[in-house]
């Protein structure tokens, strides 16, 4: 059981997106808000350009709720957002898509028999 206490940085999901802040969903069933003042050190004109919804974030633990399982959280001088795994570039060849195209007449025909 994960124990939460202030100034840890933690990953929860967001849930929630209101004029005033972030819900996060947190594990052991705990929620969190982060307030519309701790997302940025500067002017916050629509919290959609920090966060989307359903994506997976750090937060920092502002203060903690045992009582009522809930977080204060800030995203405010961290970097909040999990490094994304690196993804490998695939080069195109001079056919392109031509092999497939070629192949696809046959494959569906091949299936249609299967199926029949």
């Amino acid at each position: 059981m994960i124990k939460y206490e202030v100034d840890n940085i933690v990953t929860g999901t967001v849930t929630g997106i209101e004029k005033y802040g972030v819900f996060i969903n947190l594990e052991n069933m705990y929620t969190g808000l982060i307030h519309i003042s701790e997302i940025s050190s500067g002017f916050v004109r629509n919290i959609n350009d920090f966060v989307k919804m359903g994506e997976v974030i750090k937060v920092k633990i502002l203060e903690v709720n045992d009582e009522e399982c809930h977080l204060k959280l800030s995203i405010k001088d961290i970097d909040y957002k999990l490094q994304k795994r690196n993804r490998v570039k695939i080069i195109e060849t001079e056919t392109g898509f031509f092999p497939l195209k070629n192949q696809l007449k046959s494959w569906t025909d091949q299936k249609i028999k299967e199926i029949s």
